[in-house]
């Protein structure tokens, strides 16, 4: 008989040890909930306001993990199921030497929705998701007469983490090789444009050469901009 696939939260602490928490038993759903920020830039005379992509929102995962130590007996001397779930809810606790929770992972399969994205979605591929865990609900439904829970359901909801650098390396988001368009909206400079697809803010001259801009101190809001690319050093 094939053996079964255990699903993991794996955590990450600040010295750099790990934990590996398998779960008792498998869950029987997990949902994923991710979306985007979009802004609406009205121009007066069109039909519609112009959407314009602002950034992405972090992804949410939730689920639920059932607990049981009932096979250990129900009477006096009962396994507490705590010895199981205080493992999992140990990881929405502080951690002294972070002043955070630590970081963790949940794993299941290398199967893992997001394993399979298209090519056009760079290297975002995923088998595992890397996340905070931001919420822990404790449901205990049954306790033996010594009043010792011995059965648990535990609701998390994950919350996305990744650092900066990992986000960079996988949407290479300065793409100084390739034309881009932009709507300038309410604040922004030539500077702040230039630094959002080159990472370069100094490299503002590039974009107002293109545009035909002489103040770069004035930009009108709703303009189309073309940011030309530019040779990567």
């Amino acid at each position: 008989m094939e053996q079964l696939q255990k699903a993991m939260l794996v955590a990450t602490y600040h010295n750099g040890d790990m934990d590996f928490i398998e779960v008792q038993f498998n869950p029987t759903e997990f949902s994923l909930d991710k979306g985007a920020q979009i802004a609406e830039i009205a121009i007066p005379g069109l039909d519609s306001p112009l959407l314009q992509f602002v950034r992405g929102q972090n992804e949410k995962m939730t689920l639920d993990l059932f607990f049981d130590t009932t096979e250990s007996g129900m009477g006096p001397g009962a396994t507490s199921v705590t010895t199981l779930t205080d493992k999992v809810y140990s990881l929405v606790k502080i951690e002294p030497s972070r002043h955070a929770p630590p970081i963790c992972s949940f794993l299941w399969s290398s199967s893992f929705p997001g394993a399979d994205l298209s090519p056009q979605a760079g290297n975002q591929r995923r088998n595992e998701f890397q996340c905070l865990v931001e919420s822990i609900k404790q449901k205990f439904t049954l306790f033996s007469p010594e009043g010792v829970p011995l059965r648990a359901t535990l609701t998390l909801t994950l919350r996305e983490y990744k650092t900066l650098n990992e986000q960079l390396n996988q949407l290479n988001l300065s793409s100084p090789d390739r034309t881009h368009s932009h709507v300038v909206q309410n604040g922004e400079t030539l500077s702040s444009i230039a630094g959002r697809y080159y990472r370069q803010p100094g490299a503002w001259r590039f974009v107002a050469d293109a545009n035909g801009i002489q103040d770069p101190r004035r930009l009108d809001v709703g303009r189309f901009l073309t940011v030309p690319p530019i040779a990567q050093e």
